[in-house]
């Protein structure tokens, strides 16, 4: 047989990592998310007011909202690196725009929430996308960062170490997971993310 034939296998096409509108909706997830996390910020300083003594631990309750927008964007998405640019880009909005206290440092920190956030999908080939996959994205990701923050603030060997530990897991996977869920579910209803990854399938999980 002719080595042309048609049974020659086709060269796969090569996977084009983002496209524009992809890009245009990270954007737009950045600037979102960008200005609820500085709100979540202002959310936090009352929360330290109402609570305290126990004032210091405020961010650990809050922090699965800081995580939002990674899962947000691999599920609507679904290519590699999109956690962690939607994670970036929603802190550089809080630093360029609304002057956040926390400076450049927050864009290790949101690269690294990003991180955490993508690894259970990225070990699932954004190919699942069920309730414990987004609970383990909200877990690790809150996770990571507090392994981070720990050496940051200096909080192993303190008396309220496993306290802060286990808040900060809940609230990852409760906020950072299980919420982030629930908000991909509802904008599904809406349609309007029908034509990016998440719509290619109106029978996959979200």
């Amino acid at each position: 047989m002719h080595p042309q034939t048609s049974t020659t296998p086709t060269p796969a096409r090569k996977r084009v990592p983002f496209t524009l509108k992809d890009l245009v909706l990270l954007v737009v997830l950045g600037v979102v998310f960008g200005f609820l996390y500085w709100a979540l910020v202002q959310a936090w300083t009352g929360l330290s007011v109402l609570m305290g003594p126990a004032g210091d631990l405020a961010s650990h309750f809050l922090i699965g909202g800081w995580l939002l927008v990674a899962p947000i964007a691999i599920a609507i998405i679904r290519r590699p690196f999109t956690g962690i640019i939607a994670e970036v880009l929603a802190a550089g909005i809080e630093i360029i725009f609304l002057g956040s206290p926390a400076g450049p440092m927050l864009f290790l920190v949101a690269a690294i929430q990003g991180l955490g956030s993508e690894l259970p999908f990225a070990l699932t080939r954004y190919k699942s996308f069920s309730w414990r996959i987004y609970a383990l994205s909200g877990l690790m990701g809150a996770g990571l960062v507090f392994v981070f923050s720990a050496f940051r603030f200096g909080w192993y060997g303190q008396d309220l170490f496993v306290i802060r530990l286990a808040i900060q897991l809940v609230s990852g996977i409760v906020l950072g997971g299980l919420l982030a869920r629930m908000i991909v579910q509802a904008v599904v209803k809406t349609g309007v993310v029908d034509n990016f990854a998440i719509g290619r399938d109106r029978f996959t999980k979200v």
